[in-house]
């Protein structure tokens, strides 16, 4: 190897000349809750198909310098006849460390990559919940959070651009 080369260290560990961190501190479930308003009588219909929808939420915070807690929430609720069958919701929290990138990386990363990382744990929790609760297994497709935050920044700048002031000489 040629002097002054660097290698990447692999574990989120700042090599020579790059001062750059992410380390992921602590995945831990922040809230939860399940409620199935129309058991027991929905487990005796034999031909129900329920409508699924999913909603997803994510929200970001600088606890500290350097440490970040993102927080990722799915609410899904399952509904016949327009009557709620089951509605779980899950949060999960991350605290991260995120040091030495500029603003726009680091928002990629606390909008995009961090709620990937989220994710597993959520779909595994919500299945398991839908599945006590007595109701055939939940599985949650994957989400592209990358795709989810190009759009919110591109609704943040159009939402800007009208609110600018018009620019035009009178």
């Amino acid at each position: 190897m040629a002097e002054g080369e660097n290698t990447a260290a692999g574990n989120g560990q700042a090599t020579e000349g790059n001062d750059q961190q992410f380390f992921v501190q602590k995945i831990y479930l922040k809230d939860l809750s399940f409620e199935s308003p129309q058991a027991p009588d929905i487990f005796t219909r034999d031909d129900w198909k329920p409508e699924i929808n999913v909603q997803v939420g994510n929200n970001a915070t600088r606890l500290s310098d350097a440490a970040f807690e993102t927080e990722l929430t799915i609410t899904v609720t399952a509904t016949v006849d327009e009557k709620t069958i089951y509605l779980a919701e899950v949060q999960y929290g991350g605290v991260f460390t995120i040091k030495g990138f500029d603003d726009v990386t680091r928002r990629q990363l606390l909008g995009a990559y961090c709620p990937t990382l989220l994710f597993p744990y959520i779909r595994e929790t919500v299945g398991d919940l839908v599945m006590k609760g007595g109701f055939p297994q939940m599985v949650l497709q994957p989400i592209n959070f990358d795709a989810l935050y190009a759009q919110h920044e591109q609704q943040q700048r159009a939402a800007q651009a009208d609110e600018a002031p018009d620019a035009r000489p009178n």
